[in-house]
């Protein structure tokens, strides 16, 4: 049974959240504030974390900041901020999908299993042999990439967009198309997170990112990753 630890300080929000996820069968944990979440996931770490960004004493960007030293554990973000930089920055710091209040919480459901969906395929193609091109690799078992033979360090998502568009190669996709085959649903999340982590990726792999030479901007299409 899947654990998912809920870190939200809105009572009203956390009952709900929990009472729908065990119905949809899932052992859940909840916790009030980001240092007894952050002291919780020191002795146990969940399948999934339900993060609040607002939260007393320490915001939810600071608990991610802290779990991605150490874990890859996927965090779907709970937000009041309609901001783009706000979401922007949750992606950028290894938020797997976000929700702005309020939502539905079927809907969350839905999220919690989409993104525990995708984790399960990125275990089951670990077994996959390196992808090389030139002096860029890429490891499915290890869950590595190293480019001219130097390690680099990838979020959890980073890596499943460029392994996944890597196994394709020159094929253009859509962002509809990556949202459904990266994050396992299309429906509920922006198309903009494709774009930021393309940009990321962009960022790590390329040695001019303004004019990418691997993954390629396909105009009026989508992106497509050159060999």
């Amino acid at each position: 049974m899947p654990h998912i630890v809920i870190i939200e300080d809105e009572p009203s929000i956390s009952e709900v959240l929990s009472l729908y996820l065990k119905r949809a069968g899932f052992e859940v944990s909840v916790h009030a504030d980001g240092l007894q979440g952050l002291d919780a996931l020191e002795t146990q770490m969940p399948d999934l974390i339900i993060l609040d960004v607002m939260l007393p004493g320490m915001d939810g960007f600071t608990v991610m900041r802290n779990v991605r030293d150490t874990s890859d554990v996927p965090i779907l973000l709970l937000t009041s901020r309609k901001e783009e930089t706000d979401r922007i920055a949750g992606l950028e710091l290894g938020a797997d999908d976000y929700v702005v209040k309020p939502f539905s919480p079927q809907e969350v459901v839905s999220r919690v299993r989409a993104i525990l969906r995708r984790v399960r395929t990125s275990q089951d193609t670990s077994t996959e042999k390196a992808l090389v091109f030139g002096d860029l690799r890429i490891n499915p078992q290890l869950r590595l990439v190293t480019l001219a033979e130097e390690e680099i360090a990838f979020t959890g998502k980073e890596f499943d967009m460029l392994h996944y568009m890597a196994r394709h190669p020159r094929q253009v996709f859509t962002r509809d198309q990556l949202l459904e085959n990266v994050w396992g649903m299309s429906d509920y999340i922006d198309p903009g997170t494709v774009t930021v982590h393309i940009r990321r990726l962009r960022e790590k792999i390329e040695k001019d990112p303004s004019n990418p030479v691997r993954l390629v901007t396909v105009w009026g299409v989508g992106y497509k990753f050159e060999p």
